[in-house]
C-alpha cells in the first residue's frame, strides 16, 4: 500500500474473506462524546471558573467538521450542578450528563462562585455568562448558538430556572457586551426553588437558618426573619404574569429527602396560573437525584422537551 495521507474516502477497507469472522455494519453516525475538561469561562474579582464541555462526535460530522462550510453544529445545554450553592463536583456526574450529549447535544457543565465566596445572584450571574461564552465560542465547540437551552440540578435547578428569570444583558453582570444571555428553555431536574413552607428540605435540621445552604447563598442571613430574603430566593414568589420566561420542564422524585417534590408542585402551578409553560414529571420513588434522572424514558422526555423548543 502507498504510504500517504489517505482520505477516508480514498482509503482501501479490508475485504478479505476470513473463515469465521463476524462482520456487523456502521453508518457512521454512531455518536461517542468527546470530554473537553476546565474551560475557563470568566475570572470574577481574580476568581477563576470553568466548564466541562461534552461534544457530540461521530465519524461522519468529524469528517464534515474539517470543511466549515459543512461542519455539523448542534443545540447547546448549559447545564448547571447542583451543590446547595457551595463548592461543586463538576467532574462526578459528567458520564451521566454525556448520556444527553449522546442524544446529540453539546452540554457545557457549569462551575459557579459558592457561596462562600459571593451570594445570590452571583450564581444565576456565572450561568449566564457561561451562555454568553458559548455563544462567542461556538464555532469552536460546534455550537447553534441560536439554539441554547440552560438545565440544572438541585440548587443548579434553582440556578437554571432563575437564569431565564433574571435578564441582564446590558449590566455590568455582563462579561461580553453584546452578547444575549437568553434561552430558548429550562429543564429544572429537582431544583430547591422554594423556602417558604417549613418542610421544604425535608431533612435539613438547620432549614432557613444563616448557616443553612439557603442562608448562606444570601449572605448568612436567617430566612425564618427576614421574609424579603425568602421570598427572594424562592422562585415561584418571583413569577408574574409580565415575567419573560422561557417554558420550563420539571421532574422531581416523590421521595426526595433532600429538595421536597412540593416545590416543584408549587412552580409548577405559579406557572401555569400565570400563563407560562410548564411541565412536571414526577417520579414515583425516586430520591435526590440518582439513575432514575438518567434512565432512557426520563431521557425520553427531555431530549422531546428540547427538540421542541430548540
Amino acid at each position: 500500500m502507498e504510504l500517504r495521507a489517505w482520505t477516508y474516502e480514498e482509503f482501501p477497507a479490508f475485504d478479505e474473506d476470513v473463515p469465521g469472522a463476524i462482520w456487523l455494519d456502521t453508518t457512521g453516525d454512531e455518536v461517542g462524546v468527546t470530554y473537553v475538561p476546565n474551560v475557563e469561562y470568566e475570572c470574577v474579582d481574580g476568581v477563576s471558573r470553568v466548564l466541562q464541555i461534552l461534544i457530540p462526535r461521530s465519524r461522519n460530522a468529524k469528517l464534515a467538521a474539517l470543511d466549515a462550510a459543512t461542519a455539523r453544529t448542534y443545540p447547546c445545554v448549559v447545564y448547571v450542578q447542583g451543590s446547595g450553592w457551595m463548592k461543586q463536583d463538576v467532574y462526578g456526574n459528567v458520564p451521566c450528563i454525556a448520556r444527553l450529549a449522546e442524544r446529540g447535544y453539546v452540554v457545557a457543565v457549569v462551575e459557579y462562585r459558592d457561596s462562600s465566596i459571593a451570594s445570590f445572584p452571583a450564581p444565576v450571574q456565572d450561568a449566564r455568562n457561561a451562555v454568553r461564552f458559548m455563544r462567542v465560542h461556538a464555532a469552536e465547540y460546534a455550537v447553534d448558538p441560536a439554539r441554547v437551552a440552560v438545565m440544572g440540578d438541585s440548587s443548579g435547578g434553582h440556578t437554571a430556572v432563575y437564569t431565564g428569570i433574571l435578564h441582564d444583558d446590558d449590566t455590568p453582570a455582563s462579561l461580553f457586551p453584546g452578547v444575549s444571555a437568553e434561552v430558548s428553555c429550562i429543564v429544572n431536574y429537582f431544583g430547591s426553588t422554594d423556602f417558604t413552607f417549613e418542610d421544604s428540605n425535608p431533612s435539613t435540621s438547620n432549614h432557613n437558618l444563616p448557616d443553612s445552604p439557603e442562608g448562606m447563598e444570601m449572605g448568612g442571613v436567617d430566612l425564618r426573619e427576614d421574609r424579603a430574603a425568602r421570598e427572594l430566593l424562592s422562585v415561584r414568589c418571583n413569577v408574574r404574569r409580565d415575567t419573560d420566561i422561557a417554558p420550563v420542564l420539571t421532574i422531581h422524585g416523590t421521595k426526595d429527602r433532600i429538595v421536597n417534590a412540593r416545590c416543584s408542585v408549587l412552580l409548577h402551578q405559579r406557572l401555569e396560573e400565570t400563563g407560562h409553560e410548564s411541565q412536571l414529571y414526577l417520579l414515583r420513588g425516586a430520591d435526590h437525584g440518582g439513575p432514575e434522572f438518567w434512565m432512557p424514558e426520563v431521557l425520553d422526555v427531555v431530549v422531546g422537551f428540547l427538540r421542541e423548543h430548540l
